[in-house]
């Protein structure tokens, strides 16, 4: 699993710059772009370091163990948030572009559309053991070309109707597709041969699938088009990020209390089951596992058990009511909406009202403002990590100073991030656009 925010239209700030007053957000940064928006994607940036090189949450106790479940699927839920503010950026932030220049701005968005594929299939062929998300950013790109012209309410009115329909239909497309038809899809797919995303992938069965993510994207471009500098508008997006994770997680945690049977539906792995394979690889030597061997036969044995349990009580109606991060159900997207609208309007107005503050974290702004560069960079470090490494929080924290210290550095000599700078000057091409 992987997420990371890639549009970014303008450079990043300059660290010594003086601090505006709040009316004057609309001019800060050059280009428009929010400081807060930057620093709620290098909060994202570094919770993406938490889920892949972190211990699991479920091994990880009290208040640590906690946050690497936050972390979680909602900082890609973040990311793609801040995708939507960022298509915003380049289409006309509070007022949509026109005439030869809004043309120019699409024509930009398709590009780092089809570059984001690109790049994204080709680390997903890798097959490093990371979840790539690039592609799937492609296609949001290029699917929500058409909303941006809309004003703030309709994007809204759009998202919510996709929180509730589009997870229902993604289910309902799921139980019509068969293993076999999806495996006859597939085999004509040159992508998904190659070992990339293919077309079922991208739009309905990948990690981050169209259907049901294409709701955050259009609800961070109807972030884009409010005035965020403005008090009551921030005010009412807390609270309204603060009803839907009431809504999404209260309601999905309060369902199974009222039914019993939906909640031993939900039950994962048992404690004794969960014990059993951990102790299954606690007392066999690794060598020794090789297919046909003794070892080998009694984990797949009750790997298989287990996985035939699950599978007899999953792929039902009743999964819609959960709210685990990547279920793609309502629940889940209006709770994890609600998350990333909180912490991007928090980060906005901590950089707006504390000077000192927005000083203080100037290297994580800075982190925040070439998160494709540092996507990138962490996925090959993780492919050169030894065995058991991510049993530690090491890997984590070296992680994080590495993308502090190299973004802090790179910042102070340069506009843009290395990948962001050969975006943007592949984005050029637009100017031809008449």
């Amino acid at each position: 699993m992987t997420q990371i925010e890639i549009s970014h239209e303008s450079s990043p700030p300059r660290h010594a710059a003086p601090v505006e007053p709040a009316g004057m957000v609309e001019q800060r940064p050059s280009m428009g772009r929010l400081v807060g928006v930057d620093l709620a994607r290098a909060l994202a940036v570094f919770g993406m370091f938490a889920v892949h090189v972190a211990p699991a949450p479920e091994d990880v106790s009290g208040f640590s163990g906690r946050l690497l479940e936050l972390a979680f699927g909602r900082s890609s839920v973040l990311f793609a948030t801040l995708a939507g503010f960022s298509l915003m950026l380049i289409a006309g932030r509070r007022e949509p572009k026109a005439g030869l220049a809004g043309r120019q701005a699409k024509a930009r968005i398709v590009i780092r559309a089809l570059v984001l594929l690109v790049l994204g299939t080709a680390l997903t062929i890798l097959q490093n053991g990371i979840l790539v998300i690039l592609a799937f950013y492609g296609v949001y790109f290029l699917l929500a070309l058409p909303l941006v012209g809309l004003r703030a309410r309709t994007l809204a009115i759009i998202a919510a109707v996709l929180a509730v329909v589009a997870p229902q239909a993604a289910f309902g497309l799921k139980q019509l597709l068969s293993a076999s038809l999806t495996q006859s899809i597939n085999s004509y797919d040159p992508i998904a041969r190659l070992g990339g995303d293919g077309l079922l992938g991208l739009l309905l069965n990948g990690t981050y699938p169209v259907i049901t993510w294409m709701p955050y994207v259009i609800a961070g471009m109807a972030l884009a088009r409010l005035d965020l500098a403005a008090g009551v508008v921030q005010r009412r997006l807390v609270a309204l990020g603060a009803a839907l994770m009431a809504l999404g997680y209260g309601v999905a945690w309060l369902l199974p209390k009222l039914f019993p049977a939906l909640q031993a539906h939900q039950a994962g792995p048992s404690e004794a089951e969960k014990a059993s394979v951990k102790d299954l690889f606690a007392n066999v030597d690794p060598s020794s596992l090789k297919p046909g061997s003794a070892a080998f036969e009694a984990i797949q044995a009750n790997f298989n058990a287990i996985r035939d349990r699950l599978d007899a009580s999953s792929n039902t109606a009743l999964d819609l009511l959960r709210s685990d991060s990547h279920s793609g159900t309502t629940f889940d997207i209006v709770g994890s909406l609600g998350v990333a609208i909180v912490v991007l309007v928090c980060a906005t107005v901590a950089m707006d009202r504390l000077p000192w503050l927005r000083r203080l974290v100037s290297p994580l702004v800075a982190v925040g403002t070439m998160s494709l560069t540092l996507y990138v960079a962490h996925v090959a470090a993780y492919a050169m990590l030894p065995d058991g490494a991510t049993k530690t929080f090491v890997p984590l924290f070296g992680f994080i100073a590495g993308a502090i210290l190299f973004a802090t550095v790179w910042s102070r000599f340069f506009r843009r991030g290395p990948l962001e700078y050969l975006l943007n000057s592949t984005t050029k091409l637009a100017k031809f656009v008449r």
